[in-house]
């Protein structure tokens, strides 16, 4: 798997920390850190709950096209 920047940019956009967004979805910082950098592969329904605090649709962050 590839890092996943477009994550990143976009919570960089919200001025949200990993910790932040994690804390907001329920999972821990090194969770949402291992999804950023390709590491981890999350499930549909987290990959769903990270969009929705980041005001994203599934789409613009994890399709690879």
């Amino acid at each position: 798997m590839a890092k996943n920047l477009r994550m990143k940019a976009a919570r960089a956009a919200k001025g949200m920390s990993q910790k932040e967004v994690a804390e907001t979805i329920g999972i821990t910082r090194q969770t949402m850190n291992a999804i950023e950098n390709g590491e981890y592969n999350p499930s549909l329904k987290l990959c769903i709950a990270i969009c929705k605090v980041l005001d994203k649709t599934l789409d613009e962050l994890f399709w690879e096209g």
